[in-house]
């Protein structure tokens, strides 16, 4: 039998089908997968679902640090523009 290759977002979606209280083996059937594969993905998700929340985290201080560094630049060149000019 030849292995399929599931995209992540269809993984979580399944998962999330059953967190939500749809029978596992309903999930298992409609998705051809067995129940064992079913909670390796589930236990997975589970074990990471903190990273979305930090993943977040990290975006913030990277957007807050980048705006930081336009508004450094933005004053040096607002300084620049007021030197006076010689002629």
């Amino acid at each position: 039998m030849k292995r399929r290759k599931w995209d992540p977002k269809i993984k979580a979606m399944i998962v999330v089908q059953g967190l939500r209280g749809k029978p596992v083996a309903e999930i298992c059937l409609e998705n051809q997968i067995s129940q064992t594969q079913y909670c390796q993905w589930r236990d997975h998700f589970l074990a990471n679902v903190h990273q979305v929340f930090a993943d977040n985290e990290k975006k913030g201080e990277l957007l807050t640090r980048e705006n930081d560094r336009l508004r450094k630049i933005i004053g040096d060149l607002t300084v620049d523009l007021k030197k006076p000019k010689s002629g």
